[in-house]
């Protein structure tokens, strides 16, 4: 009887430490697994995948953005390495911003530069007179320069064909009336309709610009073939066209000074709009969108939490049912 009586104390508190140690390895195991649990549920969330999504493909575009190419998709040109020019640089152009629209003057001067210089050997097909009312001329203007213009028209009632002055529907007259009379004026080079240069270039307005201004003396042991210009711009490093922009070329109505660099910059801006003439419309449009979606997917947002937020947070409860023998 005393056996039992001292041992039964000491049955008694191994069996109060056991019970405390199950104890501290249920609450260990319960916060281990609600932590384990509550990461999970932030790893597969759409907030995170969309961030992740979103932070990848951010860096990406930046990184194309700086360097102009990715390092794991390699660039495909026509050319070989060795045929290209020279890689121009990144101007500061006063539209490349995403809310900058085309500065206008520089549009009008540099359609003065277009028809005072390039127009003798380049077309301009997709651009008609009625384009430049409200960029960078008045309707009174354009049709003035239009009407100086002689346009080929009929055929009239005794079926023959006639000569009109320009109107606002007409489209900028080529200088050549066909592709072999332009290379047979140009030494068989054939000079590229400008209506769409600065898309159809590698560098865009950047290309353009550096090859007008870009005409030097040849480096040492270079040789030029005859008929040709170097710039290290253009491919092969030999063009056909020379240099046509001086200072001083042209006289700009606003008193600017006609510099080269200005000059050929003006241009590029007018080229870069008669690619583009929906540039600074569609900039307007996006901005509109942007501000139109962003208050939509709030509103949708707002919408949504509070239809399903009573569903999401509800418990539900099951009663099995009882039968009359289990009771």
């Amino acid at each position: 009887m005393l056996l039992y009586v001292r041992h039964r104390p000491v049955r008694a508190v191994h069996h109060r430490t056991h019970l405390c140690a199950n104890i501290q390895r249920v609450r260990f195991a319960s916060s281990t697994s609600g932590s384990s649990s509550a990461f999970q549920t932030f790893l597969n969330s759409r907030a995170t995948v969309a961030s992740a999504t979103l932070a990848t493909v951010g860096s990406v575009a930046w990184y194309a953005h700086l360097y102009g190419s990715l390092p794991f998709i390699p660039e495909v040109h026509a050319n070989a390495p060795q045929e290209e020019g020279l890689h121009p640089p990144h101007f500061p152009w006063s539209h490349s911003g995403v809310l900058d629209s085309f500065d206008h003057a520089s549009i009008r001067r540099g359609y003065q530069v277009y028809r005072e210089v390039c127009a003798a050997c380049h077309s301009l097909d997709r651009i008609a007179w009625r384009n430049l009312v409200g960029v960078s001329h008045t309707v009174d203007e354009v049709k003035a320069m239009a009407e100086e213009v002689e346009y080929e028209d009929g055929p009239n009632d005794q079926g023959e064909m006639f000569q009109r002055p320009g109107k606002l529907a007409d489209y900028m007259q080529p200088p050549y009336p066909n592709e072999e009379a332009a290379r047979a004026s140009n030494a068989g080079a054939l000079p590229p309709d400008l209506s769409l240069i600065v898309k159809a270039r590698h560098g865009g307005p950047d290309y353009i610009f550096a090859l007008l201004t870009g005409y030097t003396d040849p480096p040492a042991g270079f040789e030029v073939p005859n008929g040709m210009n170097y710039n290290p711009y253009f491919p092969s490093n030999t063009i056909a066209m020379a240099r046509v922009l001086f200072d001083g070329l042209v006289e700009f109505d606003d008193g600017t000074p006609a510099t080269t660099t200005q000059m050929a910059k003006d241009v590029v801006t007018f080229l870069n709009w008669a690619a583009e003439p929906e540039h600074d419309e569609r900039k307007k449009a996006g901005l509109k969108a942007v501000i139109l979606f962003s208050a939509l997917t709030a509103i949708s947002l707002y919408v949504k939490r509070y239809k399903w937020s009573y569903i999401k947070s509800r418990k539900i409860f099951y009663n099995p049912p009882t039968t009359k023998g289990h009771q």
